[in-house]
């Protein structure tokens, strides 16, 4: 048996958008695969029937669709000649393209001028548009070409330039964010008609549709985005009026789902547990202009179990009749619950692992699930008796023969709290050897590790490491007050993790307690630098996409403004100090511990000076310390950045284990 290797993950297909026809007939799903010669990533139209699977389209840039009909896909694309050189010249513009499943190529449909997102047909000639644009132009789709061009070229003179004028003024993934709206559209084809619903100032925050209504969120933007204010609107597309169905400024919107006859408004106000706070359930009533409460739901509605082995999402909630089968992380789980008419929440299918997005019909679920420790895979999902059958096999080949550690599970108690987690031992484990290890932090705090494939501790325990990882306070998967560490970054959760690790070295003697390395990233980047700060019990450590410094994380994060005072339960103006006490360099004169930084230049959630700042601190006092900047890259370098990146910095911090635990290839 060998052990996985680091280019493995260039030969994983991750899987996504699973979706069932109208008719529940057959369903199309996305498959993604890196390119390593182009250091890119390519998605492709796959179709589940009769029990088999095969491919659709081929150009490798066909990540996202929608069904027309029980026969026909739509999905956007560039493929003619025209529609590059449009592209090439930065007009905004997304064509569309059906595939007829009977046969044929895929033949272009209808294009809007703008750069558009999600899309929902009303019917084969109706579709409502999602549209993205600047507010200095927000009828730029409607204008005469003499006027676009003119616009286009404003653009290309001003590309060395950026005007702030809003907070946030960036975003993660999206870049430069400042000035840009989305809108709705009503777009009917044949003729193409484009008819804005909202308006041109306001900023779309979500829809949905119940028979000939469209229901949706906007928000005036002023120059500080409000979480809390936003404006419910119902348009009526018989008679083509909009009327205002509610305000608020005292309640965070997460979506909407229509459910039979009813609209259901997931959010809440975050009076409890602050912007972590796990989402109610209100139905909204549309002529009184009035939110009842259905589900207070104390665990969130979504999966958050991590891997690194995902690319492109798809639905975690699905109307069936008068329920809503939604997906709820539970522990380390990612599992499927009913929400019924009556606000009962029931659990259908709680295998472990994750089920990472999935469609209902006729009692089975078909998932993309992360089982039995592999890669991605299609399941069937039995609803009434539990049982899946996998209907793929993407990911067998590039296992076949490959050490797969199996986790095995571990909980310790720790200031009145249950912490569990899990430990992978090393390929041709030998317990009277001795072996290095590798203590692994999430992210988040809010998100969940589980007993799901994870490539990177494959990786190493292959190499000859012991891999341990855990759900400290602070995670998901339990209730909103497990969650919640507001005012105590690096106090109960810090606690929590010394005493899992002290648990996992008592259970395997095997590991060599002067050879324990430690890394996280986001959150586990914040802890590994309040680690280091705090005690010298790792032989080094790898902080990734860290957070530093509460208070200049304040002005630079795309979430600072809000996050940091919430988390914090501090104010950079009132109490700037509570702010500094949470914060990782205010102890960075204590750290011995060599340490590697792995930060992107993109990242605008937890910015690169972040890092900075706390590399300077150590290379200023002596400590051995390294940084590997990638550009080009955001936040989410380590799941889905650039194939070759991402092998660059799996081998950045491996060499950095190697080196200071003693493990030689």
């Amino acid at each position: 048996m060998t052990p996985i290797d680091q280019k493995d993950i260039l030969t994983y297909r991750f899987l996504s958008e699973v979706r069932y026809n109208p008719g529940h007939t057959r369903a199309a799903f996305v498959v993604s695969t890196a390119n390593e010669a182009e250091n890119s990533y390519e998605s492709r139209l796959w179709l589940y029937e009769n029990g088999a699977t095969r491919q659709l389209t081929d150009l490798g840039k066909e990540g996202r669709y929608i069904w027309l009909d029980d026969d026909r896909l739509l999905f956007p694309a560039v493929r003619s000649a025209a529609e590059k050189k449009r592209a090439e010249g930065k007009d905004p513009f997304t064509s569309y393209y059906v595939l007829d499943l009977r046969g044929g190529e895929a033949l272009p449909y209808f294009t809007v001028p703008f750069t558009a997102g999600e899309i929902r047909a009303l019917d084969g000639k109706r579709f409502l548009v999602i549209g993205f644009f600047d507010k200095a132009h927000p009828d730029l789709y409607a204008a005469d070409e003499e006027t676009r061009k003119a616009v286009l070229k404003a653009r290309e003179d001003d590309k060395d330039y950026e005007v702030f004028d809003e907070l946030p003024f960036w975003h993660n993934g999206a870049g430069v964010v400042n000035g840009q709206r989305r809108r709705l559209f009503l777009v009917t084809v044949d003729p193409l008609t484009i008819t804005p619903l909202s308006g041109p100032q306001e900023d779309m925050g979500g829809f949905t549709v119940r028979g000939d209504e469209v229901v949706y969120a906007i928000q005036n933007r002023g120059p500080r985005m409000q979480l809390k204010e936003f404006t419910v609107m119902a348009h009526d597309l018989r008679t083509g009026k909009t009327r205002e169905v509610l305000h608020t400024d005292a309640f965070m919107l997460s979506r909407f789902e229509t459910v039979g006859d009813r609209i259901l408004v997931f959010g809440g106000e975050g009076k409890r547990y602050g912007l972590n706070e796990n989402d109610y359930v209100y139905e909204l009533d549309t002529a009184a202009g009035a939110l009842k409460l259905l589900f207070p739901a104390e665990h969130s509605l979504y999966n958050s179990v991590g891997s690194d082995c995902r690319l492109g999402g798809g639905r975690e909630a699905v109307a069936v009749g008068d329920s809503l089968y939604h997906l709820t992380t539970r522990g380390g789980d990612a599992v499927l619950y009913r929400l019924d008419r009556d606000g009962a929440d029931t659990p259908v299918f709680t295998k472990a692992g994750a089920m990472d997005c999935f469609d209902v019909a006729e009692g089975r679920a078909l998932c993309v699930g992360l089982y039995d420790m592999r890669p991605q895979e299609l399941y069937l999902c039995d609803l009434k008796t539990g049982e899946a059958k996998r209907i793929t096999d993407f990911n067998g080949p590039a296992l076949a023969d490959r050490y797969v550690a199996q986790p095995e599970s571990l909980s310790v108690e720790s200031e009145g709290l249950t912490v569990h987690g899990w430990v992978l031992k090393p390929l041709g484990y030998d317990p009277n050897r001795t072996y290095p290890a590798i203590f692994d932090i999430h992210g988040g705090p809010k998100t969940v590790y589980g007993p799901v494939f994870y490539h990177e501790m494959q990786y190493w325990a292959g190499k000859g490491y012991f891999v341990f990882f855990c759900n400290p306070k602070g995670s998901d998967g339990g209730d909103n007050a497990f969650a919640d560490i507001r005012g105590g970054y690096g106090d109960v959760d810090y606690k929590n993790l010394m005493a899992f690790a002290d648990a996992v070295l008592a259970a395997y003697p095997a590991i060599d307690p002067k050879r324990v390395c430690e890394t996280g990233g986001s959150y586990g980047g914040f802890m590994t630098n309040w680690i280091i700060g705090h005690t010298d019990r790792f032989c080094c450590c790898a902080s990734q996409r860290s957070i530093s410094n509460w208070l200049s994380f304040c002005g630079v994060s795309d979430i600072g403004s809000y996050f940091a005072p919430d988390q914090t339960a501090g104010d950079l103006y009132e109490s700037p100090e509570t702010l500094w006490a949470q914060s990782p360099l205010k102890y960075a004169k204590n750290v011995k511990t060599p340490t590697l930084f792995i930060h992107s230049d993109e990242d605008y959630r937890c910015p690169l000076e972040q890092g900075l700042q706390m590399y300077s601190a150590l290379v200023d006092r002596g400590v051995p310390a390294r940084l590997c900047l990638f550009h080009g890259e955001n936040h989410e370098l380590s799941r889905s950045g650039k194939p070759l990146h991402r092998l660059r910095r799996l081998k950045e911090i491996t060499d950095w284990f190697d080196k200071y635990s003693g493990e030689k290839e």
